[in-house]
This record gives C-alpha cells, sequence and structure tokens, in this order.
C-alpha cells in the first residue's frame, strides 16, 4: 500500500460549519481549480450526504473521471475511496474535522494518489503535497468566505 500525505489547517468554522461545505460536492467545481463537473450518483438516507459521486477533473496533465465512494462519521470525519477510474489507479482520502476551540477547527486531509502513468515516488509524494495544500486552502477560503 502506498504512503499517505497528510497536511492541516486551522479554518475558522465550526467542525458543522465546514462539514457542510465538504458534503456539498456538487458544488466543489464552484471553489476547486481542478473539479470541473460533480453528479451524486447515491445519497444516504439517515444524512442526505453522499454516497456515490462522479467527477470530472482537470488538473493539468491529469484530465480523468471517476467514481468515489464515501463514509461519513458525523462532523468529524469523511473518508472516500476510488470505486473507477481512468487514469487514476487509487484515490483514498479523508478528512479529520477537530474543534480548536469555539470559533475555529483544524481540518486534517490525508489523500494516497496511484497514476497509471510511470512516475517516482518522490514525485508522487510533491504532487499529492501540493493537491491536499491547495484544497485545504480553497476549502478555508469556500468556508471562511474570504480571499486571500
Amino acid at each position: 500500500m502506498a504512503a499517505q500525505t497528510t497536511s492541516s489547517i486551522v479554518v475558522a468554522a465550526t467542525p458543522a460549519a465546514i462539514m457542510a461545505v465538504i458534503a456539498d460536492l456538487e458544488a466543489y467545481p464552484e471553489w476547486t481549480a481542478s473539479v470541473r463537473e460533480v453528479e451524486v450518483l447515491t445519497v444516504y438516507e439517515d444524512t442526505g450526504r453522499p454516497g456515490e459521486a462522479k467527477f470530472v477533473l482537470d488538473a493539468g496533465p491529469v484530465k480523468d473521471r471517476y467514481t468515489l465512494s464515501y463514509e461519513w462519521d458525523g462532523d468529524d470525519e469523511v473518508r472516500w475511496t476510488l470505486v473507477e477510474g481512468g487514469l487514476i489507479r487509487e484515490l483514498d482520502g479523508s478528512y479529520a474535522l477537530a474543534a480548536v476551540d469555539d470559533a475555529s477547527t483544524e481540518v486534517t486531509y490525508q489523500l494516497t494518489v496511484d497514476v497509471s502513468i510511470p512516475m517516482l515516488g518522490l514525485m508522487k509524494r510533491k504532487a499529492e503535497k501540493v493537491i491536499i495544500d491547495t484544497a485545504l486552502k480553497e476549502l478555508k477560503k469556500r468556508v471562511e468566505g474570504v480571499d486571500e
């Protein structure tokens, strides 16, 4: 199994507010640079949150369509795994949220990516780090509603 890349950021919001943004997959094209389309395929009846979703990705040299399966743990954590992809062979990750105080939350993003094009391990870890750092900054900006 490939090593995971992890990074964290503190967001000025409650875990519930942040998880609401994370769970609104269909809005991702509005605030993420690389996601072009999202179609929610299944929804958990008890929470209304996505179970499976199909994505169209355009991240420069990596363009793909893939489907992810989601598992939600309240407002504290969400995990996803790749169901089906083209260029992407593995895309497993999670957001874990931990309240710092009443008005801020530490968001930890963990990701493992594997693509079918040859890539050195070091380059893959660097790409994962860029993906994670960009995603965390975009999430923070979306939740806090401020421009950097």
